[in-house]
């Protein structure tokens, strides 16, 4: 499965210059230090997000030489951080700043605290913003891809919104270099759509697919239903307590359920992030079940499965998932019809996968042949996609706003754009296909971000 949590160096410098009365000031630079630091451990360590600092890298707790940024660059090693901070005390360093930075190849963002108020002679005692710059420029000339949080107080709204953001794009950044990918069976036959290159991805990002033949996956599907009854009857009582059914599921509930376990089963014998399966040709042939719903039991659990076969549609999912830290369940739900009187809204639909805790409150919950019918809870969602054309990959991300419109079987959200027809075209023109996945929240910025840090992957919207 992926994993959330997070673990970010905090890196505060200083320049390392002859002291003198004023704007390099060493004990000015390095109480600024320890105040933010102090802030940043206090105010925002979670359950995924955790820090690693300087204290006792040298005696005063901030790097300022090239022997500092080595014992740095050894500590944050021996950490495994995901990302760095490096944090402008003064004018900084802008030599170690790309030293550690280069030297990590990790996520690394760069930012300055508001430098303090003028003294009545026009003393000043840091200028960390204009050394901002000085950093920046060199991580340009190392051509080290960094993210940056707008110069200001570490008690600013801004800098919790920028390390959040920093902090969704290292999640993201750790899980999709060496993703492992199932991928359950083969693609149904009309569906030269989902298409993808294997080689290419292992090659470009580091990702594996993972086979896995459909043989297997009967034989343990068979062993599930022999061995684990008490298991399957929970969890069709479980199914059956969340519908109004029709007459051909309920007999075909623990079948159903077995899906749950079986993919469970899948995630951990072959210790993949996600999987992209083969779901409504082969597997009612082979089982005489469909894992619609069993999908939507385990999006609840956390488990990215994307259906028909569309392995790039899974690692979108898994990019959503990790843009939100695993705090929001993303959906995969395809351009499909037009709203009837709205020119700008779209029918975003698959046939029964998404998280049952997406449902809708109010309105009817059906299960019909195996499917979930239900539309999405209103909000607002960011819509992706991840492909390629002749190995040029993007990654396609805008948002919507849930709209009404007419009931319709499945699962669904009915979408509002801000212009739908420049959608439409984007699909039409490529690289992408109608698959699409979605997730409550404006993650577009942070997903932009991304393809700083992976330089075979471009960014791509639409134009109003």
């Amino acid at each position: 499965m992926l994993d959330y949590h997070v673990k970010i160096g905090l890196a505060p410098m200083r320049r390392d210059v002859t002291p003198r009365p004023g704007i390099f000031n060493w004990e000015k630079a390095e109480e600024r230090g320890h105040k933010v630091v102090a802030y940043i451990e206090e105010h925002f360590a979670t359950e995924k997000i955790s820090f690693v600092d300087l204290k006792g890298i040298n005696p005063v707790d901030v790097m300022f030489n090239e022997d500092d940024a080595q014992r740095v660059i050894e500590r944050f090693q021996a950490e495994k951080v995901d990302a760095v901070l490096i944090i402008n005390c003064n004018f900084g360093n802008e030599e170690i700043a790309a030293q550690v930075a280069k030297a990590l190849g990790k996520p690394v963002c760069i930012w300055a605290p508001i430098d303090d108020s003028f003294l009545p002679d026009g003393t000043r005692y840091t200028d960390s913003q204009c050394g901002l710059f000085g950093v920046s420029r060199q991580l340009q000339r190392f051509h080290i891809p960094f993210s940056y949080i707008e110069t200001c107080a570490v008690e600013d709204p801004i800098f919790a919104a920028g390390l959040r953001r920093f902090a969704s794009v290292a999640c993201m950044v750790k899980n999709f270099r060496g993703m492992r990918i199932a991928q359950v069976g083969l693609r149904p036959k009309p569906f030269c759509s989902v298409i993808f290159n294997e080689g290419e991805l292992m090659e470009k990002f580091g990702i594996s697919v993972i086979p896995v033949n459909l043989a297997v996956i009967i034989e343990q599907y068979n062993r599930i239903l022999a061995e684990e009854d008490a298991k399957l009857e929970a969890g069709a009582k479980m199914l059956e307590s969340r519908y109004e059914m029709d007459d051909i599921t309920p007999p075909l509930l623990k079948k159903v359920y077995a899906f749950v376990l079986l993919y469970q089963w899948v995630f951990e014998a072959y210790r993949v992030q996600a999987v992209s399966a083969e779901c409504w040709t082969a597997m009612q042939l082979a089982v005489g079940a469909m894992p619609c719903m069993a999908y939507s039991v385990l999006a609840d659990m956390g488990y990215i499965i994307s259906c028909e076969s569309d392995l790039h549609g899974a690692i979108t999912m898994a990019l959503l998932s990790c843009a939100s830290q695993g705090e929001k369940i993303p959906f995969f739900g395809e351009f499909t019809v037009r709203h009837p009187e709205d020119k700008n809204a779209e029918l975003l639909w698959h046939c029964g996968p998404f998280a049952y805790s997406l449902r809708k409150a109010g309105g009817p919950t059906k299960a019909v042949n195996m499917r979930q019918w239900f539309p999405v809870k209103d909000g607002r969602y960011t819509i992706a996609r991840f492909d390629q054309d002749s190995g040029d990959y993007r990654l396609l991300a805008g948002t919507c706003q849930s709209t009404d419109g007419p009931y319709t079987f499945g699962t669904y959200l009915w979408a509002r754009f801000d212009n739908l027809s420049a959608w439409e075209r984007k699909l039409i023109e490529g690289p992408y296909i109608h698959h699409m996945a979605e997730i409550e929240g404006d993650y577009t910025q942070e997903l932009r971000e991304l393809c700083k840090y992976l330089p075979a992957l471009s960014p791509d919207g639409v134009e109003p």
